[in-house]
C-alpha cells in the first residue's frame, strides 16, 4: 500500500450490504467520526437498507448524518467510481455474498462494486467482512479470488480471548481490528499482551 499523501485528505469508503450484521458498518461510521479528520463515503445497498430497519431500527435520517458523503449504490458515475478520485481504501460491513461474487468477477454492477473494483486495480486497501454460514464451494472460491487480487477477507468472528463483556464489545473489537489494517491513525484494537503458562518461569 501506498504511504499516504499529506496533501490529499484521507477518505475511506463504507458500504453496507444484506448480509445480517449491518452493526458492523454503522459502527465503522461512527468510530471514523469521532476520530475525526476522515472523510467517509457511505453506500448502502437495498437489502442493506432492509436489515438496517430489521436488526437496528434505523432510518435514513438516522444513518446519513453519520457519513461525510452518501452515494445512491445506482451512480455509477459518482466521484468513488473513478481510480482519479483519491481514497484510503474500502471497507464493506457486512459483505453479502452477492457483494463478493460481483467483485470478485469484476461486475461492477452497481456503485459497491464498481468502487471495490476501483479499490483493487489501484492498488488501495480493500475489506471485506463476509457474513455467510456455512459455506459452499462458490463462497470459498470467490474469497480466494479477491484474495488473490489484493483484497482482505475479514469474517467479523468474535474474539474471547480480550474477555468481552458485551455484545457491543465484541462489535467494537472486531471493527477495531477492521479499521486498523487502513493505517488510518494509532491503533484502536489493543495489542494481545501473550499468555504465560503456569509451568513457565
Amino acid at each position: 500500500m501506498s504511504p499516504p499523501n499529506p496533501a490529499q485528505p484521507r477518505r475511506l469508503i463504507v458500504a453496507i450490504t444484506g448480509a445480517t450484521g449491518a452493526i458492523y458498518g454503522v459502527r465503522a461510521l461512527d468510530l471514523l467520526r469521532r476520530q475525526g479528520g476522515i472523510e467517509t463515503h457511505l453506500l448502502i445497498s437495498p437489502a442493506g437498507w432492509l436489515n438496517i430497519r430489521h436488526e437496528l431500527g434505523l432510518a435514513k435520517d438516522d444513518l446519513h448524518p453519520r457519513a461525510d458523503v452518501v452515494h445512491s449504490v445506482r451512480d455509477v458515475g459518482a466521484s468513488i467510481a473513478s481510480g482519479s478520485f483519491a481514497t484510503d481504501g474500502m471497507i464493506v460491513a457486512p459483505c453479502s455474498m452477492k457483494t463478493l461474487a460481483s467483485i470478485a468477477h469484476g461486475l461492477s454492477d452497481n456503485l459497491i462494486a464498481r468502487a471495490a473494483d476501483v479499490t483493487l486495480k489501484e492498488r488501495r486497501r480493500l475489506v471485506l467482512l463476509v457474513r455467510e454460514t456455512p459455506l459452499n464451494l462458490a463462497h470459498l472460491r470467490n474469497m480466494t479470488a479477491v484474495t488473490e487480487m489484493g483484497g482482505v477477507i475479514f469474517p467479523p468472528l468474535p474474539a474471547f480471548y480480550n474477555q468481552p463483556g458485551s455484545i457491543d464489545e465484541m462489535v467494537d473489537h472486531t471493527i477495531a481490528r477492521a479499521l486498523d489494517l487502513f493505517a488510518l491513525g494509532p491503533a484502536r484494537a489493543p495489542a494481545w499482551p501473550g499468555l504465560r503458562g503456569e509451568g513457565d518461569a
